[in-house]
């Protein structure tokens, strides 16, 4: 069996949730983030099955390694690095510097593979960690069979641009916002609570809280709307902009990190400055009235994650990898 010990609340658990249906003896399990505060207390999580591989995430691995049983990592993210201070909390700052730096470099040390969700995120890793050994790349999936366009044509005054994630300033939610000033009097922004569930911004008639949706339900929000909006810091991959593009829609996303992966500047939407409200704004009302435009995008992108970001092309490498280090761990 491949037990994968993990906090919920965040991309990684959906992605290896999708692991868990599509493997077979791949099992989840879950526990509160909040009990990371005293990492001891996970130790246990998961330990009674009988495992022969732990897939995890590295900020915790080293309290889920097991004697002769190997240990697979998987970075989704990586916000350990300078740049990342300035957008992390004082508390979470010092969190990162200590110990949450310790863990992960020992759990690294630890791991039988490493592997990272995209080019972006791999390389800065080897960096920030001074790596010699190479790190797999493997794209995210997404359920394309469950994330699809709508069959049904929008045919509305009103346009609905998607912003879908933590309301946290990693996300870039304190420029929605300024950027919603900016918009067309026909755009409206509606915003989820992302997997957290928590928070909201400040009230404005075309600013649309939806509150937490559950993952089930997100197809048919990105559906409902015309783009995504994406004004994100930092992503490992960018499961939001893959979500959308596999629902048609155009996304206006950070030219940052790992988006340039995914979102093909001017073919599948644009890619804006890190917090210019300005570019974000003249191009989602440059998208906002040209409804040719966003079908070609949507377009677009709905061929590129059926050719590059499938779930099967997702599950299909983690279990040639999987077999790969069980095959050398005989």
């Amino acid at each position: 069996m491949i037990a994968s010990p993990l906090a919920t609340g965040n991309g990684a658990f959906v992605v290896h949730k999708n692991l868990e249906k599509l493997i077979p003896k791949y099992r989840v399990y879950p526990y509160h983030p909040y009990r990371t505060l005293f990492p001891p207390s996970i130790w246990s999580t998961g330990r009674k099955a009988k495992s022969e591989l732990i897939h995890t995430t590295p900020d915790y691995a080293c309290f889920h390694k097991q004697r002769n049983v190997p240990l697979v990592l998987t970075f989704h993210n990586y916000v350990l690095d300078a740049f990342m201070r300035a957008y992390s909390s004082p508390l979470q700052n010092l969190h990162y510097q200590t110990d949450l730096k310790r863990f992960t470099k020992r759990s690294v040390f630890l791991a039988d593979k490493i592997t990272a969700v995209s080019q972006y995120t791999a390389n800065l890793v080897k960096k920030e960690l001074d790596l010699k050994e190479q790190i797999k790349v493997i794209y995210n999936g997404i359920d394309e069979a469950a994330f699809r366009p709508s069959e049904t044509a929008k045919e509305r005054k009103k346009i609905k641009v998607l912003f879908s994630g933590n309301l946290t300033k990693r996300k870039g939610a304190h420029w929605l916002l300024p950027i919603l000033k900016k918009l067309n009097s026909n755009i409206e922004i509606i915003y989820t609570a992302g997997l957290r569930g928590k928070g909201g911004l400040d009230t404005h008639s075309r600013l649309v809280n939806v509150g937490r949706v559950d993952y089930s339900d997100m197809p048919q929000l990105y559906q409902s709307v015309d783009m995504l909006l994406f004004p994100t810091v930092r992503e490992g991959f960018g499961l939001a902009a893959a979500e959308a593009m596999a629902c048609g829609l155009p996304v206006v996303a950070t030219n940052c990190s790992s988006l340039p992966e995914l979102v093909d500047e001017g073919k599948g939407g644009f890619l804006c400055g890190l917090g210019d409200v300005n570019d974000f704004a003249a191009k989602i009302n440059l998208l906002a009235e040209n409804k040719a435009l966003r079908q070609e995008m949507g377009a677009y992108n709905r061929v590129k994650v059926e050719e590059m970001f499938t779930l099967n092309r997702m599950v299909s490498e983690y279990k040639e990898l999987f077999e790969e280090v069980l095959t050398g761990h005989l």
